[in-house]
């Protein structure tokens, strides 16, 4: 999955003066965001998104990234694992 980010401020065009890619263009300077994202954030269709973002990605105004999605439910419970073995060993060793 890709997320974007703006690198600098664009000047819109008029086909896209709407509220809602003003909004777009805000969250995407402030953090890498995915189309997913834009688009239950701006209550804009999923066609319309990538249009958006072809159009900043054209005028090189788009950073890109690969997200990597963890691929079990294990990997989501890895942070819980090292809690436990921390408090394990701390536990053993005030014994």
């Amino acid at each position: 999955m890709k997320e974007y980010r703006l690198i600098a401020w664009a000047d819109l065009p008029a086909p896209y003066h709407r509220t809602a890619y003003r909004r777009m263009l805000t969250d995407l300077s402030h953090r890498h965001m995915s189309m997913a994202h834009l688009v239950a954030c701006s209550g804009i269709r999923r066609q319309e998104v990538k249009q958006f973002l072809d159009m900043l990605e054209a005028q090189g105004l788009l950073n890109q990234r690969e997200v990597v999605v963890a691929d079990s439910v294990f990997d989501s419970l890895r942070p819980l694992g090292g809690w436990i073995r921390k408090a394990l060993t701390t536990s053993a060793g005030n014994h």
